[in-house]
């Protein structure tokens, strides 16, 4: 029996985005996703995309939210499947073949994961994330930065516990952490699973992010440990910057 996959989209006024992230999902050759679709009540004309394929959709919501996190915990309210994606606008599932060969990594992992590719608001692509995904990952492997985006993971349902409110910008890191730590086989797919279009929420307040995310990481690895790990991460994106700067003069 092949697994279920719930896929969860939060939107908010993305008429430009959405149709895009619907179909990277409703085109999946996989068989077995239920879709879900949460919008905080738009007027810019999204709804109107959405309308176009709401009979493929296995639910749809749309009325004002508390933020993208409310909006998301929403989504895993209605969830039913084995296993969850979030893949919110602007984002999109890599290839239409990608959720079957994920699942075709290994039988009944916890969690797996994979690579994230960028893209600007032309949808042009700008490459890897600079965090490249671990070989081996476990809930430490955020110590030097977020390694693993949300649109790159499919968690067990049954370790899929809400998002934590008090984080406006980086609660997502706090839900991958509690669900690794309560992981017992995580699977790297080796290989690219999302599309992620660079510029969210957490890029516009980015040193409020900053803030947020060291408090999270105080919270699981301790303050000293959390402010030693520090120091690496602006040594490797001093370096990252350097090489970066040499490969375009």
């Amino acid at each position: 029996m092949q697994p279920k996959l719930s896929v969860i989209t939060i939107v908010y006024n993305n008429v430009k985005d959405i149709e895009r992230t619907m179909l990277s999902v409703l085109n999946q050759t996989y068989p077995n996703i239920e879709y879900i679709l949460i919008d905080g009540a738009s007027n810019d004309g999204t709804k109107d995309i959405i309308y176009k394929y709401k009979s493929r959709l296995t639910q749809f919501i749309s009325e004002p939210d508390k933020g993208i996190y409310d909006a998301m915990n929403k989504g895993l309210t209605l969830a039913t499947g084995d296993y969850v994606l979030f893949m919110n606008s602007g984002d999109e599932i890599y290839a239409p073949v990608t959720v079957a060969e994920v699942f075709d990594t290994a039988a009944a992992a916890d969690i797996y994961y994979g690579e994230t590719e960028m893209f600007n608001e032309k949808w042009e692509s700008l490459g890897q994330r600079r965090h490249c995904s671990p070989e081996n990952f476990d809930w430490q492997s955020f110590k030097y930065g977020m390694s693993i985006s949300h649109q790159a993971i499919y968690v067990k349902r049954s370790l899929a516990e809400p998002f934590n409110l008090q984080y406006k910008y980086s609660s997502d890191i706090d839900w991958i952490i509690r669900a690794a730590k309560n992981a017992s086989s995580i699977v790297n797919t080796h290989s690219y699973v999302a599309k992620y279009l660079v510029g969210g929420v957490s890029k516009k307040k980015h040193l409020a992010s900053l803030k947020e995310r060291f408090r999270i990481f105080t919270k699981y690895y301790g303050l000293v440990p959390n402010l030693i790990n520090h120091i690496f991460i602006a040594i490797n994106l001093a370096q990252y910057y350097i090489r970066h700067r040499r490969t375009n003069d």
